[in-house]
Formats: C-alpha cells, structure tokens, sequence
C-alpha cells in the first residue's frame, strides 16, 4: 500500500483523495462528506454510469481495534440487512446499491446520494421551522421505519444530522427526508465510539449509549427529539442529564408559544425518560402525532406532485364545505392522476402522495377546528368495534359518520354540509381503504 495512494489525517483516520480513482477505476472520489465513530463517507461518481453516490468505509481508528473482525463480520451483515430495507424502494430510506472490497482490503458500502442537506443545517440556516412543516418530515421518516421496524431492522440514530432534505426547485413546499447512516452509527460502532458520537449525545436515550439496548422506543426518542430540534432550533437536554444530574426537559412549548398543545405532547411523550413510559412501536407514537394536529395553527400547502391547494384553502376557510368537498374529490383526482378515470382504485388509494394526503387532512382539521377531516374519520375508525378493512366495518364507520341511515347509504348530495352534522361527516370520501392508510 503505497503512500500515493493514502493519506492519513491529524486523528488518524484513513482517507481517499480528491480526484482519486478507487476499485479499478469505477469510482472517482469527489470529496469527504463526514466520519462518525465507525466510518468516513465520501462523495463519489461512478465512472460508467455518471451517477453520484456516497461510499462509507471503517475508518482507521476501527480497523486497529482489537474486534474489529467482529465488527467488519456485523458490517457486512448491516449492509444485507440495508438491502432488505430498500427492496421496496421507499422514498424516505436511502438506498444501497452495492457492498465491494477495494484493493487494499477495506469493505465498501456504495449508497444513494442525497442532495440537498440535512435537518441540522437546515435549521442553523433557516433558523426553527414551522410546526407543520418540520411535522411533515417527521412523520415521513416515522413511516419509513414502521416499514423497516417490521423488519427487525433499528436505525438507532435518528438524528438531525442523519436526516437529509431534498427539495424539488420546480415544484413549492416539496421538501422529502432521507434518512441516512442507516443502522450502522449505532449498530456497528464499538461502545467506546458510539458514547461519543454527536448525534447519540444530543437526541439519544440513556439506554441506547449506557446499556446497548436495541428497540423500537430507541428510535421514537430520537425522532421526537429530531422534531424537538426542528420545531425550537434549540437542542432538548441531554438524556444523561436527565437521568443522573435531574435536569429537566424544558418543554417545546415554552420555547414556541405558538406550538399546539397536541404536538407538544407528542414531543414529550416520546422522549419520555424511560422507554416503559413512551409508546412501544411507532405506529403509537405516530397515531399520537396525528390526533395532536387538531390544534393545527397553519398549514402549509406542500404536494409531492405539484397540485395546488390555494382554492380548497380558501373555500375551507370561509365555511363553504359542499365546494370544498367536491374540491376535494378534485384535487385528490389531479395528485393521483386519475382525472380522466373519475374515481381512486386500490392502487391509486395505496400510491397516493402521503404529503398531498396530509395537506388536505390538515385544512379540514384546521378551518373545522377538528370536527371534520380524514384522520378525524380514522379515529372514529378505530374506536369501531372491528378494524378490519371490510364492508361490515365500513357499515359501521358509514353509521358513525351519517354516511348511511334506514334506507342505507346516503346520497352524498343530501349530506349535511354544516358544521351541525355528525363528527367526521367530511370530507364525503366513503373509502375505508383510504383511512387504513398508515400516514393519517
């Protein structure tokens, strides 16, 4: 291994070059984009495919710890484990393209390059984001890991720095996250690495970094702690304060007094000191940041697909909710792309954008204060006697909601288009598939 090739920086890490052609010339790296306590990553550009990806590699320091052998063992499982979670391609989960061997022996994990920057940045640029704005990215996030949840799969440093916003310039308010560093940071580092890492000091349980506990609350903490972070532009204590020199938590509300009681609570909730006092899987936590939006102060009108909410905002807000009805039905035709079919089948109610879905939930919520909206009708969804997605519960949500009567089911142009009808009368979508959605 020739000294051309390497250079070593003042902490001792191994790193490439700039301009650097690394495993037979398939990659040139671009630049060094960060290290953790187990690994550097760069930005790089395959050669043949002129496709810019991220590479991670062991960093030095690793390499020379005596377990390390175990460590590269648990990496290579991680990167199978990566693989597993991007089968499906989800958009809010980086995605892993390929696991190489460069020539000097050092493991690769090839990923996704994500423009833009990250959750961190952001709010030291921007300053502290809007309630819904920094909800929505969130809630992106926590959906992606019910999925990889599902899969055995913690990511267990869900924290600003490893959240990376994308933004579309041609569309407004179309800001995705990414979580990256997937599962690695916290799963793959030695103990003493991992107790030092940013991330995990600032928006981590005590758990995590004291004892290695690996669970689903793990991960609600360092999201509720992410939303903390964006919501106040303000770090929350750090949790080994908390536990061991009794400091407290300073509510987010204290910091933003404009911040609904119902999100506040969410925060709360979920960095609750001991996990037995948090919600056990993020669907929980989830569903409690979902009923917090019934006191939804602003709305932003963000569309992953480009449609514009401006006209329901404003038929909304001034109480005219037959109109704004069927422009809801309007609307909701033009995101899914179904103008012409006239109606939502099961695909297009499955790929329906999830922030289109929320922006429309929220004006409801918003300019009804809470009696009507899509994720008002799931709540009463769930109260059912049966959860099931079938037509007997669809019978007994279209009782709750006034959507049937003796005769059956009601015309929707005799519903009651007032703020006199039953809770969760509107929007009339009649589509208990769309309220089974996760995201509501």
């Amino acid at each position: 291994m020739s000294q051309s090739t390497l250079a070593i920086n003042k902490s001792g890490r191994m790193f490439w070059q700039d301009g650097q052609l690394i495993y037979n010339g398939k990659y040139k790296i671009e630049k060094q984009l960060g290290g953790g306590g187990f690994a550097l990553t760069y930005q790089a550009m395959h050669s043949k495919l002129n496709r810019r990806v991220v590479i991670k590699t062991p960093n030095i320091s690793v390499q020379r710890d005596r377990d390390y052998p175990k460590y590269l063992e648990r990496f290579k499982k991680e990167a199978q484990m990566l693989a597993m979670c991007c089968t499906d391609s989800h958009p809010h989960i980086v995605q892993v393209f390929d696991f190489f061997v460069e020539e000097d022996g050092r493991y690769c994990l090839e990923m996704q390059y994500i423009a833009g920057e990250s959750l961190w940045e952001y709010v030291q640029r921007q300053g502290k984001l809007p309630g819904t704005e920094a909800v929505k990215y969130i809630r992106q996030l926590g959906l992606a890991l019910v999925d990889v949840h599902k899969k055995g799969v913690f990511h267990l440093d869900v924290t600003p720095p490893n959240i990376m916003l994308n933004f579309n310039s041609g569309i407004p308010n179309s800001g995705k996250a990414v979580l990256i560093d997937f599962g690695i940071a916290g799963d793959m580092s030695p103990p003493s690495t991992l107790s030092r890492s940013f991330g995990n000091k600032a928006f981590a349980p005590y758990e995590l970094t004291r004892k290695g506990i690996r669970h689903p609350t793990v991960d609600i903490y360092c999201l509720a702690g992410s939303l903390y972070y964006a919501i106040t532009g303000q770090r929350p204590t750090n949790s080994f304060d908390r536990k061991y020199e009794q400091e407290k938590l300073v509510p987010p509300k204290q910091l933003v007094s404009s911040l609904s009681y119902g999100v506040n609570q969410a925060i709360l909730k979920g960095m609750a000191l001991e996990a037995k006092d948090r919600p056990q899987t993020m669907e929980e936590w989830l569903n409690l940041l979902s009923s917090s939006q019934a006191n939804i102060t602003e709305v932003i009108l963000a569309s992953d697909v480009g449609v514009n909410y401006q006209n329901l905002e404003n038929l909304l807000k001034t109480g005219q909710w037959k109109a704004a009805d069927q422009e809801t039905t309007r609307v909701m035709l033009k995101a899914a792309k179904k103008e012409l079919q006239g109606w939502l089948d099961y695909e297009s109610i499955e790929n329906f954008p999830c922030t289109d879905l929320r922006t429309i939930d929220q004006l409801w919520v918003k300019y009804s204060n809470g009696h009507f909206g899509f994720s008002v009708q799931k709540r009463i969804w769930l109260e059912c006697d049966s959860k099931k997605v079938d037509y007997e519960t669809e019978c007994l949500l279209g009782d709750r909601l006034g959507w049937r009567n003796k005769e059956g089911w009601v015309d929707r142009n005799a519903y009651n288009y007032s703020l006199d009808s039953t809770q969760g009368h509107l929007p009339g979508s009649n589509n208990i598939l769309l309220l089974s959605r996760p995201d509501l």
